[in-house]
């Protein structure tokens, strides 16, 4: 089959709108999962200080002194610390509202629903252990 120049200029357009589409309904859904339904976007690993990484960092830029890296590393592995205590602390607290949230979801949702509601959580779930594995990668 021969498509006419005006035909492929048509199918091209075609093809942008159906590749647009898509990446928009991915990042939809992305929004929904972290807003929607209170998906955490950062995992402890991710919001904790990490020291070597900050003292190099502000090393760089500050020029610090070697006694201020030890010093400024004994502060952030002190603040990771305290971190670690809080969410220790809190963390049942968090996970029960979000249990008690996705309980009245599905109180609303029809029984064809619920499979897939499920099937979404576990989706959620893995997304947030494979984060927790490895909070370099989003």
């Amino acid at each position: 089959m021969v498509f006419s120049p005006s035909n492929r200029k048509a199918l091209a357009l075609l093809a942008l709108v159906f590749v647009l589409g898509v990446a928009l309904g991915a990042v939809g859904h992305s929004i929904a999962d972290r807003r929607v339904l209170g998906a955490r976007t950062q995992t402890l690993a991710q919001t904790r200080p990490n020291p070597p990484r900050a003292v190099a960092r502000l090393t760089g830029e500050l020029n610090l002194t070697p006694n201020q890296q030890k010093q400024l590393s004994a502060i952030l592995m002190d603040m990771q610390h305290r971190f670690d205590a809080v969410h220790q602390q809190v963390n049942p607290q968090f996970e029960q509202i979000r249990e008690q949230g996705h309980d009245q979801i599905r109180q609303i949702l029809t029984p064809e629903q619920r499979p897939k509601f499920e099937d979404f959580l576990t989706r959620v779930a893995e997304e947030r252990r494979r984060r927790a594995t490895n909070p370099n990668r989003q």
